[in-house]
């Protein structure tokens, strides 16, 4: 990893910004270079959905020392993968090439779990919505998988979760999952600059990660076996499409159109209140989890969304379909979501939601 700590010199040429449409609000033209310089992030690319279609794209800073960040700019968006690899097997089940509520078992079972008999209780809903009963990841349990709870007991985030469910899904669809997302997913919607391995494409185009400080570091990039929940590299252009796709149900059918965005788990009281919970003034009426998507639900109107975070990279992506409205938000920075609130709250106005999104950012 090379160091480079962010100094003025940075600061100021993230004010340097790509041209955008003339369709950008001055709010986000005005602002954004500023907010880069407040909260010592390198870039920022911004796509906003208007009556389901992408109304413009926008990109602030550089993705790397002196290389400017444009729309076409790939980013890591993190876990924002898991929402693209949770419409791919949505739409395989709905092509009948796989079950949701199928025990997984009979076409996969984890070495680490063999012996265990709740691993037949493991389908891919029970995967999509977060409710394994795994860690994040097994290098957080001495690097073995194990259950830390029963399948289906409690609502867990895990991206061994994803990866068991990537794994389950080419075996019983007799394809790569890269090259069913590719079929399924990436093609039809016009996708074509996302891939979840790398490519000879990637060449100059890659925002590089900054740590807190503004260390840079290395892209981590998986070839060539990918990962279903983090690493896809894309534009936010790409994942808009993508949105607007989801947002229309393309390519699931009816009954699983209903079901993605109905609670398969609803976090009781919300994470409001205690402690470390969120304040009750911007709590939800409630918010559960999908099947690849974190549901929000408020007077009158759902948010849709889900966020990406590793080292060096915070993104967003929210609709809402009541109003055909989305955002998507790439960062290269761990200071990511300090920003995400400032450019939500002129276009989103939901007093909620953006106190959610400032809480987050904290």
């Amino acid at each position: 990893m090379r160091v480079l700590i962010l100094g003025l010199t940075l600061a100021l040429s993230a004010c340097a910004s790509a041209p955008a449409p003339t369709s950008v609000p001055a709010a986000i033209e005005q602002g954004a270079p500023r907010w880069l310089v407040q909260y010592e992030i390198p870039s920022v690319a911004i796509a906003y959905i208007e009556d389901g279609a992408v109304a413009w794209t926008a990109a602030y800073g550089e993705q790397s020392s002196g290389v400017r960040a444009e729309p076409s700019t790939l980013y890591n968006v993190a876990s924002l993968a898991k929402p693209v690899s949770a419409e791919t097997i949505l739409r395989a089940a709905s092509a009948g090439l796989v079950s949701l509520d199928a025990p997984m078992s009979a076409h996969w079972v984890d070495p680490d779990i063999a012996s265990d008999p709740r691993r037949d209780a493991l389908t891919l809903r029970l995967a999509l919505s977060h409710q394994t009963g795994f860690a994040n990841w097994r290098r957080m349990t001495d690097g073995v998988l194990r259950f830390q709870s029963d399948p289906g007991a409690g609502f867990g985030y895990s991206g061994e979760g994803y990866e068991y469910a990537r794994r389950y899904t080419q075996i019983s669809a007799n394809e790569s999952f890269e090259h069913l997302a590719q079929r399924l997913v990436l093609d039809r919607v016009g996708m074509s600059n996302t891939s979840y391995t790398g490519q000879d494409w990637f060449t100059g185009r890659i925002a590089l990660p900054y740590g807190a400080e503004g260390e840079i570091g290395e892209p981590v990039i998986n070839t060539p076996e990918m990962l279903a929940s983090d690493d896809l590299y894309t534009t936010v252009g790409d994942y808009a499409r993508f949105v607007i796709s989801v947002m229309n149900n393309e390519g699931v059918t009816p009954e699983l159109a209903e079901q993605r965005f109905s609670y398969a788990h609803e976090l009781r009281d919300g994470g409001c209140g205690g402690e470390n919970g969120l304040p009750m003034e911007i709590c939800p009426l409630g918010v559960g989890m999908g099947l690849g998507w974190m549901v929000f639900r408020y007077e009158g109107e759902t948010v849709i969304t889900h966020s990406g975070s590793d080292w060096g990279e915070q993104t967003l992506a929210f609709f809402v379909p009541e109003r055909g409205i989305g955002m998507v938000i790439f960062t290269n920075s761990a200071n990511g979501r300090r920003i995400f609130a400032d450019i939500v709250a002129p276009l989103y106005p939901n007093e909620k939601y953006v106190g959610f999104l400032r809480f987050q950012g904290r």
